[in-house]
């Protein structure tokens, strides 16, 4: 019988025990997801069945850095940049989500790309998701994770996401993950008819409502549905 190395049958178990703990990691972030859900969608009220599939699919510690992985599902937004950009409460996700009324056929445009997450989140549940991130480094992070997850319905955009996506509009919806200070009638000129959006309104140290705006019949109606915090939309960048 052929005596294996000693180094070799060394760095044989290693590359077996690394399997074993990377395996070990994968089921517990599939258990921390699935309490996520019971406790932060389901718990507060989300029913839509479809976007409690999509919060039970999309792995959430994919899209957070690797130091913060442990806290991944947690009831709390995490920082994913240098200039205070964050990953957004699991349950703020869910409910913007839902709040938007999605089919499978819909066209929908993200603005403020951030870690991916949400844009992920909407390729479960639509057909093309259209995001745009102001920030170079955060976008292209997003969108190397976006394509490593294999989403082959997103299209990401760095650039101005206050001029919207005008050569892929109109959008059956919108959805803005930073707060301007008011309504953008770019966004809601790019929106169809009978076009939803959900959008953050408020100066960031003041209260912040949470909007969603309808376009039905060439009226545009509003109505605040939550308060919330959320870090500034900003101007500028390349188109």
């Amino acid at each position: 019988m052929r005596k294996i190395p000693y180094h070799l049958l060394m760095l044989s178990l290693i590359l077996l025990t690394l399997q074993i703990c990377s395996a070990c990691d994968v089921n517990d972030y599939v258990d921390q997801r699935e309490q996520m859900v019971k406790e932060q969608i389901i718990g507060r009220g989300i029913q839509d069945p479809r976007v409690i599939r999509a919060m039970k699919k999309v792995p959430r510690q994919d899209f957070v850095p690797i130091r913060l992985k442990p806290y991944s599902y947690k009831d709390t937004p995490l920082f994913i940049g240098d200039h205070g950009q964050t990953i957004s409460q699991p349950y703020i996700v869910a409910f913007m989500t839902e709040v938007l009324d999605l089919k499978a056929s819909d066209r929908v445009l993200e603005i403020g790309t951030g870690s991916g997450y949400q844009a992920a989140i909407l390729a479960e549940l639509v057909r093309d998701v259209y995001t745009i991130e102001i920030v170079p480094k955060l976008g292209k992070r997003a969108a190397a994770t976006l394509e490593r997850l294999r989403y082959k319905n997103i299209q990401v955009k760095i650039g101005d996401g206050y001029k919207g996506w005008s050569d892929r509009a109109p959008f059956d919806a919108i959805i803005v993950t930073c707060a301007p200070e008011q309504i953008p009638q770019t966004l809601v000129d790019q929106l169809k008819e009978g076009g939803r959006m959900i959008v953050p309104i408020g100066r960031q140290l003041e209260a912040q409502k949470l909007v969603k705006v309808t376009k039905q019949g060439g009226q545009v109606k509003t109505q605040e549905v939550m308060d919330v915090k959320f870090v500034p939309m900003v101007k500028g960048g390349s188109q």
